[in-house]
């Protein structure tokens, strides 16, 4: 049973990431050398674009990861076992929406990869970056939601044709919780990186649109908003003990947003996803 204890260690690991108000040494740690395997799903829509992004800025700064691609797309009837095989052994994943079918029967196989892997928790961090206006000030929360219990368990029947009822069954364990939406929080140019994490296995995707695989225009147009992935990929480096390279994507990427230069559509400006990324790579120490 998930307990309240269990996931203060993992808010700890993924989300102590660095604040202006100190300084950053990137001083690598004995060991940080060692290549770690991670296993990585490009999936569908704007998916291969901020995937592809991460892997270039992983490359150009060196980090000590190697990544094991697979193509896996929401259309697929099961998730391919060699992908879990893979998330298995590695123990970590990073991976692009995958899209859900409407209609029909056909499950999601966001949820089914988080009920195989018992990734119980979603971890969402979301906070203002400086140069970037949001409706609100001063937010810097992290929402933690139940991934495999309440509505995700499947627990449900159909009343009369065509109207099915979900049953959740909600414990009180952690005294009153507050529930707010997206767009509530962050004006709709917030920045969300986040994870689905259990016991064993962490599996990084983008906090605010997991299943959101963008329009087709902005697939097009190569403009999709790398950002957000580029902050879980750092969430993924802080996870594996690399905190060093971490810092230094995450100050990158803050520096091109003070900057305010380089932009994508969502952001106010007309910059594509590989515009962002090489700005995020020439602001890399």
């Amino acid at each position: 049973m998930t307990t309240a204890r269990s996931i203060i260690p993992l808010l700890n690991r993924l989300i102590s990431r660095s604040q202006p108000s100190r300084s950053v040494t990137y001083m690598h740690r004995p060991g940080d050398g060692s290549p770690r395997p991670v296993t990585l799903i490009p999936g569908d829509g704007v998916g291969p674009l901020v995937t592809d992004a991460v892997e270039q800025v992983m490359e150009a700064m060196h980090a000590p990861v190697y990544f094991e691609k697979f193509e896996v797309h929401g259309t697929m009837k099961k998730f391919p076992e060699e992908v879990l095989d893979s998330i298995r052994k590695n123990k970590v994943c990073i991976k692009g929406g995958l899209a859900t079918p409407m209609g029909g029967g056909v499950n999601s196989l966001n949820v089914y990869l988080r009920k195989e892997l018992d990734l119980y928790a979603s971890l969402v961090n979301c906070f203002n970056m400086r140069g970037l206006p949001t409706r609100h000030e001063n937010v810097d929360i992290v929402v933690i939601r139940e991934n495999t219990e309440g509505e995700y368990a499947g627990l449900e029947h159909e009343v009369v044709p065509g109207v099915v009822e979900s049953l959740k069954v909600t414990p009180n364990l952690y005294g009153n919780l507050v529930a707010n939406t997206a767009a509530g929080i962050c004006g709709g140019t917030g920045v969300m990186p986040g994870g689905n994490v259990g016991a064993e296995h962490a599996v990084f995707e983008q906090g605010a649109s997991a299943g959101n695989v963008g329009k087709d225009s902005i697939v097009a147009q190569k403009t999709a908003n790398p950002v957000a992935l580029l902050l879980s990929s750092a969430m993924m480096l802080r996870h594996l003990q690399f905190p060093a390279f971490a810092d230094r994507l995450e100050t990158a990427v803050q520096k091109v947003i003070l900057q305010g230069k380089v932009r994508t559509k969502d952001l106010g400006g007309s910059s594509t996803t590989q515009e962002v990324v090489d700005a995020v790579i020439d602001a890399l120490d």
